[in-house]
């Protein structure tokens, strides 16, 4: 549950900022006629994340076992390069994300209210569908249940009322502090994601040892204890883990934190503005 609610608060804050500085500039510039095109593009971004997310929730349900883990396996080691991606890309572009929507707009705006749809339409479907991904691979990951998807739906409430209130000028917060340590806590989820997804790639037959075990703790951790399904759904570390899938685990864990929090010490972060609401510099 706290992995997901981190997720859907941080990709959620992240496509409610972009929405706003939308909106925001539009009001700005006195184009109040043409909102409704960014409500357009808005509107279908998340009904496409939407159908994302449910096919790859009920699409998979016929396929057999095998088949199943190497698909499970396959999509996680994307949606650990995107949410990679994505993190770093946040944290080198943040700064100037108002900006380079600003002069999008003003292209979209000379071209047509439909440019403008599509340009809100992609903004928020990149942000969207990674999110999808990045769901359904945590919780693929961790079993599922209702609480991943609990949590999932607080964590995009959490963020649409932040986005709002930023919007509104009812609250401040400093947008570099936390991109950071949310950046750096999808670090963690990604890597458990990671050694999931050579685990389930091990068991289709597509890599190699799965009979090599790294430890094996079940005998003194039940795996279905309360205790041992906190740290696989934060960590996704499991009782028992083969040697490749731990490997995994701290090949990206450690260069990859170590590269992020490096470049986000030489970055400054700033309060955010009350009336520019998606501004991070």
């Amino acid at each position: 549950m706290f992995a997901n609610y981190l997720i859907g608060l941080r990709e959620g804050l992240e496509a409610a900022l972009i929405v706003s500085i939308l909106i925001a500039y539009l009001v700005r510039t006195e184009r109040r006629d043409l909102l409704r095109f960014v409500w357009a593009g808005v509107g279908t971004a998340v009904g496409l994340s939407l159908l994302a997310g449910a096919a790859l929730t009920f699409g998979t349900r016929s396929f057999d076992d095998k088949a199943a883990e190497a698909f499970a396996g396959v999509m996680s080691l994307i949606a650990v390069a995107l949410v990679t991606w994505m993190v770093f890309w946040m944290a080198a572009r943040a700064r100037s994300m108002k900006t380079e929507l600003h002069a999008q707009m003003d292209r979209a705006i000379g071209i047509g209210g439909w440019a403008l749809a599509i340009v809100a339409f992609v903004a928020v479907a990149r942000e969207g569908l990674e999110t999808a991904l990045f769901l359904w691979s945590t919780i693929e990951s961790t079993g599922g249940g209702a609480g991943s998807l609990l949590g999932a739906a607080l964590g995009l409430a959490t963020a649409v009322v932040l986005g709002w209130a930023i919007y509104r000028g009812a609250l401040r917060i400093n947008l570099g502090t936390f991109f950071t340590w949310t950046g750096a806590a999808l670090v963690v989820v990604a890597a458990g994601v990671l050694a999931y997804g050579v685990h389930e790639l091990q068991e289709a037959g597509f890599l190699f040892g799965e009979e090599s075990i790294a430890f094996d703790f079940t005998a003194q951790i039940p795996p279905d204890s309360w205790y041992a399904t906190l740290v696989r759904g934060v960590f996704n570390l499991r009782p028992e883990m083969s040697v490749l899938a731990v490997t995994a685990w701290f090949a990206y864990l450690v260069p990859v934190m170590t590269l992020f929090l490096v470049r986000a010490r030489g970055s400054r972060p700033a309060a955010q503005p009350a009336r520019e609401p998606a501004s991070v510099d």
